[in-house]
């Protein structure tokens, strides 16, 4: 794989703001936007040796071990594409053996961007969560409410993004996290979540490019 392209990892706790971060670094850098969701199903979808065996435990509602994902994320990470433009890795690893496994096998992230969100602001952006049934749009009662009284009338909210689940898991998004960090400490950059999506970008931008990740003209 080429020395020159950017390799990085983003973890960020349930509406912390990475699915945003990730489309704008993918953007402006060109890199390979990479979720674990996505590369199972695509070797599923490849026939490949590792996606059939994944198959087996999709079918049957049962988690796929960890050496299987390792295997797929591992083989996804040589394709052409990668070696070429470089990657993200969007909330993987997510435990410390997932890491120690992908550092067994090579992979070595020149940044580790964590995006950090109080607990109590997490779950007001879940809780206040809402969906049009009717179009798809996702809105929020205080940040993005709806544009008129027909519309909120008939939004819904996800069973998930209830306070008490939300807190369940950033419980479990800051137990692993925090083993996972250990693994990266040399390369862990964190950033303020809490501001709006562009100061938060430029703060990833900045760390990317003064750590040399990327050039400062890409």
């Amino acid at each position: 794989m080429a020395a020159d392209v950017p390799k990085i990892i983003i973890a960020g706790a349930p509406a912390s703001g990475k699915g945003t971060q990730c489309e704008l670094i993918k953007a402006k850098y060109g890199v390979v936007h990479l979720s674990t969701g996505d590369m199972l199903r695509e070797a599923v979808a490849a026939g490949t040796e590792l996606g059939r065996q994944a198959k087996d435990f999709m079918d049957n509602g049962k988690l796929v071990p960890d050496e299987l994902i390792i295997g797929v994320v591992q083989d996804r990470l040589a394709q052409p594409d990668c070696a070429a433009r470089g990657w993200l890795l969007d909330g993987f690893p997510r435990t410390k053996a997932q890491a120690d496994a992908l550092a067994a096998g090579g992979v070595a992230p020149h940044a580790f961007i964590v995006l950090d969100v109080p607990e109590v602001l997490l779950v007001e952006r879940v809780v206040g969560r809402r969906t049009d049934p009717a179009t798809g749009k996702i809105y929020h009662m205080t940040y993005f409410p709806p544009e008129s009284e027909e519309v909120r009338a008939r939004l819904v909210q996800r069973a998930d993004d209830t306070e008490e689940k939300i807190v369940v898991r950033v419980a479990q998004f800051k137990e692993n996290c925090a083993a996972v960090e250990g693994c990266y400490r040399d390369v862990l950059v964190q950033i303020d979540g809490t501001r709006s999506k562009d100061v938060v970008f430029a703060d990833i931008t900045l760390a990317m490019e003064s750590e040399t990740i990327v050039a400062a003209a890409a």
